[in-house]
């Protein structure tokens, strides 16, 4: 899906500054009838930002419809499954994840926290990749390439600060913060008490989609996901963001993966 992705990235806070409105007057017209033109102009913006939908295209030579395309990678959709971890439905069902973004209800499968990052764990070590979806929101996510489960409370007693200072701080000055910390930032330890709560309180929320593809360790040994970002070449590692294990284990919202990267005794739970 990468290959399609245009070069230069749209302009998002003005493309949604002029779509949102657009649609809130629709959505909210006294009108008994509305006409089928707002699904023209609708149109009309999100091809004049994202550019028009290509009817065919070339690659390596190689004319292409999008339907074509796909179907030259030989890839089998079936194979796919999405993965959650809540405690609101029973562990091993399937359910659609309750957040605004999943507007097409699909399900996923329902695991303890350990086990849906053991299936990471295992994609990576076999050579699979993971498509996911999670919480970008948070202090700890930097602009510079990294991402911690930021421990507050222990953060602010390195930086020689007190705790009604830390909360005073914007957003940016956090993330500052936490940069010049670099690797000795102190992280939470992720339960699924705290996934739970987090959800609940709208805290966890579907912010972005990522690309997990492999694992780092740094100097102290942590070991962090090294996972490819759809923002171009930003950052301190070209598009690479290296997020800890703690930070997608607090911050997942669910993943796509390849049923055959899931270890066995959990596909066996999940009878797949």
């Amino acid at each position: 899906m990468w290959l399609l992705c245009r070069r230069v990235l749209p302009r998002f806070n003005e493309f949604f500054s002029i779509l949102e409105p657009y649609v809130a007057a629709v959505s909210k017209s006294s009108a008994k009838k509305i006409s089928n033109q707002w699904k023209v102009g609708l149109q009309g913006i999100l091809d004049a930002y994202l550019g028009k939908c290509p009817e065919k295209f070339v690659y390596e030579g190689k004319e292409y419809t999008p339907k074509s395309f796909m179907a030259s990678l030989g890839i089998n959709l079936d194979d796919y499954v999405s993965i959650t971890s809540y405690t609101h439905h029973p562990f091993y069902t399937a359910f659609a994840v309750e957040v605004q973004d999943n507007w097409r209800f699909p399900l996923s499968y329902n695991l303890p926290m350990d086990e849906m990052m053991q299936i990471i764990d295992n994609a990576i070590d076999n050579g699979y990749t993971v498509a996911w979806g999670g919480d970008v929101s948070e202090d700890g996510f930097t602009r510079k390439g990294l991402a911690y489960a930021v421990d507050a409370k222990s953060a602010q007693s390195l930086s020689g600060s007190d705790m009604a200072r830390w909360l005073k701080l914007t957003a940016d000055k956090k993330r500052s913060l936490i940069d010049s910390l670099g690797c000795n930032v102190p992280e939470i330890v992720p339960t699924q008490e705290m996934r739970q709560e987090r959800f609940d309180n709208w805290e966890l929320t579907d912010d972005h989609g990522m690309h997990i593809y492999g694992v780092a360790k740094d100097q102290n040994g942590k070991e962090y996901y090294m996972v490819q970002n759809s923002w171009g070449e930003t950052g301190d590692y070209k598009g690479t963001w290296y997020m800890t294990k703690a930070f997608i284990a607090a911050n997942t919202m669910d993943f796509l993966i390849n049923k055959n990267a899931i270890p066995a005794a959990i596909r066996k739970k999940l009878g797949i």
